[in-house]
Formats: structure tokens, C-alpha cells, sequence
């Protein structure tokens, strides 16, 4: 298993720019990796060592694999699944214990470090960006951790996290977070939020996981910050759709 930190329960504070809306979400603590998953772990299907550092982190990932990922790696460790995989359609169960892609609300926690603000510490200590020169991702956990002890959030892969993007805009798309090598500092912030489509790959995107059960029992809908009958709920318009807009089935 990989190495873990837990973060402490605690508020998030989340914006939704589209909607000019802004809510609080209460979190349950949780396991966060200190690290993105590395290449090598993604091809083996698990990680590979605890508390290895220096890999490249895995880019190029879609939800889908890093989804599948978590599935696999659990299993390998003797964790029960945190998804149930019918198909094209993917269900958390929020009751496992195994490894699963952070909340949105989840991976802002986690990346903030305790601090308030856009970052933790000045990005050229914290993350790499454009500003670096580089052309690809660098080896994880090489810059500063945050007071956490969690490294690269902001810079060198964007990270999914489980959340739609914009349920009535962008239907199934998924929300990732951070930042990339290539991305200017301005992108490089804990609000910025990006997203695509399940199966789309994108090369400066992967994927960081998390562990900790946030519900009693399986069925319930969803847990920190994020449920399926809320995404129904703001994916759900009257009147003539925007063009371009094709909000969730």
C-alpha cells in the first residue's frame, strides 16, 4: 500500500461560478495518498511500494482507468471495492473502505494544507508549472509538501476527483483539479476546476486517491460534498436549453 496521511474532519468552503452560488460542506476525516499514482503503479495495477517516491506520476489516464484502477488495487490489498462497475455506469459505495477518487470537497481539504488562500506556499517551491521549463511530468513528492505532508497538488498532473463537472451543462463530464507542467501560474490554484469527459485522455491528467468510509451502510446517496440526487437536481432545467448545453440523462 501506498503511503497515507489523514486529514482531519473539517468545513470546506466550495463556489460554483457558473450559478454565482457558494456552499459549506462538513467533511468526515479521511486517508489522502501523499503522492499522485505513479506510472508504475498504474501498470501494475496496485502500488508498489509503501512510501515510494520518485516515479513519474501516471498522465494520461481517463476517469474510467483510474476508476478501474482503484477497483483493482483494493482488491490487491485486501480492501473492499469502493465502486461497483455496471457497464458504462460507475457506483460509489460510500461505505467501503477501499481506495477511490477523492471528492472534490475531499481534494481541497487535502490540498489546502490547513492554509486559506490559493496555495500553500510560493508555487515555485510547491509545484511544477510552466515557469519550470519542463516538458513533461516531473518525479513525484521532488518539491514541498504541504503541512499535511501531501505533495504536488498544484502542478505537475491535473487530479480527478469523483464530481461532475456541470451536470446541466456538461452532462457526465468529471471535474479535475491542480493544475499541470505546462499550465500557467494563474491555473495553478486550489479554486481553479477543470473537466471532461469519463474515457477522455488527456496527457497532463492523472489521478491521486483516497481512503475512509463516510456512510454507515451501501446505498446511501453519496457522502463528502458530493450525492447523485444533487447532480439530478442541478441537472435538471425548464425551458429551452443553451446550445451546446447537454445536461445529464
Amino acid at each position: 500500500m501506498g503511503a497515507f496521511v489523514r486529514i482531519p474532519a473539517d468545513v470546506v468552503h466550495l463556489a460554483d461560478a457558473r450559478r454565482a452560488t457558494e456552499r459549506s460542506v462538513r467533511l468526515l476525516s479521511f486517508q489522502v495518498a501523499t503522492t499522485t499514482v505513479t506510472a508504475d503503479d498504474f501498470a501494475a495495477g496496485r502500488f508498489l511500494a509503501a512510501g515510494a517516491i520518485g516515479g513519474a506520476p501516471a498522465s494520461g489516464v481517463s476517469w474510467c482507468e483510474a476508476v478501474s484502477w482503484c477497483n483493482r488495487a483494493s482488491e490487491h490489498d485486501g480492501l473492499e471495492p469502493a465502486y461497483v462497475l455496471a457497464g458504462e455506469t460507475v457506483h460509489w459505495n460510500p461505505a467501503s473502505d477501499g481506495y477511490r477518487l477523492p471528492t472534490e470537497a475531499e481534494w481541497v481539504l487535502a490540498s489546502k494544507g490547513g492554509v486559506d488562500g490559493p496555495r500553500y506556499g510560493a508555487l515555485c517551491d510547491i509545484g511544477w508549472t510552466a515557469a519550470d521549463g519542463v516538458l513533461a511530468p516531473q518525479p513525484v513528492a521532488q518539491k514541498r509538501a504541504n503541512a499535511y505532508g501531501v505533495f504536488d497538488v498544484l502542478g505537475n498532473v491535473w487530479e480527478w476527483c469523483w464530481d461532475r463537472l456541470d451536470p446541466a451543462r456538461y452532462g457526465d463530464y468529471r471535474v479535475f483539479k491542480g493544475g499541470g507542467w505546462a499550465d500557467p501560474e494563474w491555473s495553478c490554484r486550489v479554486g481553479v476546476r477543470r473537466g471532461n469527459a469519463p474515457d477522455a485522455v488527456v496527457d497532463d491528467v492523472g489521478f491521486r486517491v483516497v481512503r475512509g468510509v463516510v456512510a454507515a451502510e451501501s446505498g446511501v446517496d453519496g457522502g463528502q460534498g458530493w450525492s447523485e440526487s444533487a447532480d439530478r437536481a442541478r441537472a435538471s432545467l425548464s425551458g429551452p436549453l443553451p446550445v451546446g448545453w447537454t445536461p445529464l440523462p
